[in-house]
């Protein structure tokens, strides 16, 4: 029913990027999956660059959405099967901001908003949005996520 939903809004879950550094892309601990953090990639390609300012929210909440569709193709990679997933429990999300910016939650909101049409109810989760002077690849987006099993 999840990878239906998924298929439905228009998502195809691709092979989740690898590990920019020397970290594992998820950790298993209980009923606990601690998802490092995804940057917009696609085909091995950062597709979202640069700082975000008023201008460019837009472009900005787009790659938080592909921050998510990663994390989701992480999942799908560590646990076979989204049915697993019972919550999503927090996601840690970085943008990489101008100085005056300060909509950040606007920007993570995207990511947010697509757990909860997915997910429901079992979709809506504790949250931080913070401005970051810089992320890796200079992407505009990072958002790690915690996820609970069943």
């Amino acid at each position: 029913m999840i990878e239906e939903k998924i298929k439905s809004i228009g998502i195809k879950l691709l092979n989740p990027p690898n590990p920019a550094g020397s970290y594992i892309p998820v950790v298993k601990s209980g009923n606990l999956l601690y998802v490092s953090g995804q940057i917009p990639m696609e085909d091995g390609k950062v597709v979202f660059t640069g700082k975000v300012s008023d201008a460019n929210i837009e472009t900005a909440q787009k790659s938080a959405r592909v921050c998510a569709i990663n994390i989701l193709a992480q999942l799908k990679k560590e646990l076979g099967d989204l049915e697993k997933i019972s919550r999503i429990v927090r996601l840690s999300g970085f943008v990489n901001s101008v100085p005056e910016f300060t909509q950040q939650p606007k920007v993570i909101n995207a990511a947010s908003d697509l757990f909860y049409e997915i997910f429901g109810e079992c979709g809506k989760h504790s949250r931080i949005a913070v401005g970051v002077s810089s992320l890796p690849l200079n992407s505009m987006t990072e958002i790690d996520a915690i996820v609970e099993t069943k």
